[in-house]
């Protein structure tokens, strides 16, 4: 490890899984780095959907895995490479990356340094901000699983993406969009409405207060080819009567109420795991022309608490926290 490093830094921890009152600011020690990791002085963390569910044990159980504490949130982030494990050639200190760690044992993206498997560390794509790189990992690999991997979409066909103005959701409508799709967002409010137009959605309606099932008749009158549904509820489960028959629709493993399709209609739950293949087809569809990342809100480290409840609140895009 390199002088320049220090032995602590300040992190987000907590001490047991619980709600928002367990994250604390803490002086903990810089994590070591393995032959095969990449050691990172984070800027940017992204804050998850998913990381609430994390903080109160929930993949603790799913996985049946039994921590250490105190425990470092975050799965993904952005910073400058300050050393780098023997085995690593792709990356020397003093490069600009983004990177992926979802559950990682050494601790995440809540903290001035993170150790990543270099791996799931990549360069900043295209002409995005190292902000925008930062919060971006989760969610855009998480809509490509499911557009990419899970849907199968093919050009021309017609998607509607359900919760469009959401982390998750904004990333997948430019991606589905990247893919050749024509693509039905459904988005929260007429801000999420306004937002999904500008990023190039063929049609947009307001999953709230719109009539979904009759804006996805409207825009496929022979039935919609597939649904990628990142929220879940009633509105969801109207948008899947759009589905034509034979068609496809997916969500990610967490949306909840878990959405619900007739027989004929090929239903999918999926995780959104990162791994190097995913991060370099994400990389070059984001490089492919101008992309864009929306962020609602930036609080500082010692703020993770209050981001956490801001999570719940109606918001475009993601949330990030300023480490650096």
């Amino acid at each position: 490890m390199e002088q320049s490093t220090p032995s602590t830094m300040r992190a987000i921890a907590i001490d047991r899984f619980g709600g928002p009152d367990t994250l604390a600011l803490r002086t903990l020690p810089v994590p070591t780095l393995a032959p095969d990791e990449v050691l990172i002085r984070v800027e940017i963390a992204g804050v998850g959907e998913w990381d609430p569910f994390e903080r109160e044990g929930g993949y603790a159980e799913m996985l049946g895995r039994s921590p250490q504490f105190p425990y470092v949130l975050g799965s993904e982030g952005a910073g400058t490479v300050v050393a780098v494990g023997e085995r690593v050639r792709r990356f020397r200190a003093g490069d600009r990356v983004y990177a992926l760690g979802f559950l990682n044992p050494k601790g995440g993206f809540y903290a001035e340094y993170a150790a990543v498997r270099a791996d799931l560390v990549a360069s900043i794509p295209g002409a995005l901000t190292l902000e925008q790189a930062a919060v971006m990992g989760g969610v855009a690999t998480t809509a490509l699983r499911g557009l990419d991997d899970t849907l199968r979409l093919k050009q021309g066909e017609s998607v509607v993406i359900f919760g469009a103005s959401g982390g998750v959701g904004h990333t997948a409508v430019q991606l589905a969009k990247r893919m050749g799709a024509r693509v039905l967002a459904a988005a929260s409010g007429g801000d999420g409405v306004a937002l999904v137009e500008r990023l190039g959605a063929d049609a947009a309606v307001d999953g709230r207060k719109g009539d979904v099932l009759a804006a996805a008749r409207a825009f496929a009158p022979d039935g919609l080819d597939a649904a990628l549904l990142v929220a879940g509820g009633e509105a969801a489960q109207r948008a899947l009567l759009a589905v034509r028959d034979g068609g496809r629709a997916a969500y990610p493993n967490g949306v909840q109420p878990a959405p619900e399709a007739r027989p004929a209609v090929q239903l999918a739950s999926y995780n959104g795991e990162p791994d190097a293949d995913i991060i370099e087809r994400l990389n070059r569809l984001v490089a492919s022309g101008p992309f864009h990342v929306e962020i609602a809100r930036r609080f500082p480290l010692a703020e993770a608490a209050e981001a956490h409840l801001a999570l719940g609140r109606h918001h475009l895009g993601k949330l990030a926290l300023q480490v650096h």
